[in-house]
């Protein structure tokens, strides 16, 4: 639970820094969701079929289960965003079980978030609770799962996405 206090933290200072938007809630939450977005559907093209399988101990999940895991929180997150059930598809990304089902799964469930981004402002976030705490979540939890798949992916021999782009970026 710590991290989503410095998540929130981090969120709020945007907030305040982009204070002269008109919408600097939405515009900070808009920032870390690119970010992430962007890592993730990188990593789910960049694992090999054979590492979806994956645990790093007995006890955790597979790589493909955290894809799968983080696609049905997005929906959950973003459906509170826009104030509607949560989505079907939802119950399918959770369960897919293969690199293409569960790749095509983390876009289509970002995309579905990236439209409730665009169809929202600070003011309809603000008026629900449940709006604001989606709006925390979605830039929380995805990042934290992340932090998860990137052992995942060292311990294969790859390279994450943040960090090749990191690297890159040095040259």
């Amino acid at each position: 639970m710590g991290r989503r206090y410095t998540y929130v933290a981090v969120l709020l200072c945007g907030v305040a820094m982009q204070a002269q938007s008109g919408n600097p809630l939405l515009a900070a939450v808009r920032e870390r969701f690119d970010r992430i977005r962007l890592d993730f559907e990188e990593s789910a093209d960049l694992v090999p079929e054979e590492k979806y399988g994956f645990r790093l101990t007995p006890a955790q999940r597979t790589f493909g289960e955290w894809i799968g895991h983080t696609s049905a929180g997005l929906y959950g997150y973003c459906s509170a965003i826009k104030g509607e059930p949560r989505p079907e598809a939802a119950k399918h990304a959770e369960h897919a079980k293969t690199k293409a089902d569960l790749s095509r799964g983390i876009k289509e469930a970002f995309a579905y978030c990236d439209s409730a981004l665009q169809g929202t402002s600070d003011a309809k976030l603000l008026d629900r609770p449940a709006a604001v705490r989606g709006a925390i979540n979605l830039v929380a939890s995805p990042n934290e799962h992340y932090g998860n798949i990137v052992g995942y992916m060292r311990a294969s021999g790859l390279v994450p996405p943040s960090t090749a782009r990191a690297m890159k970026a040095k040259k």
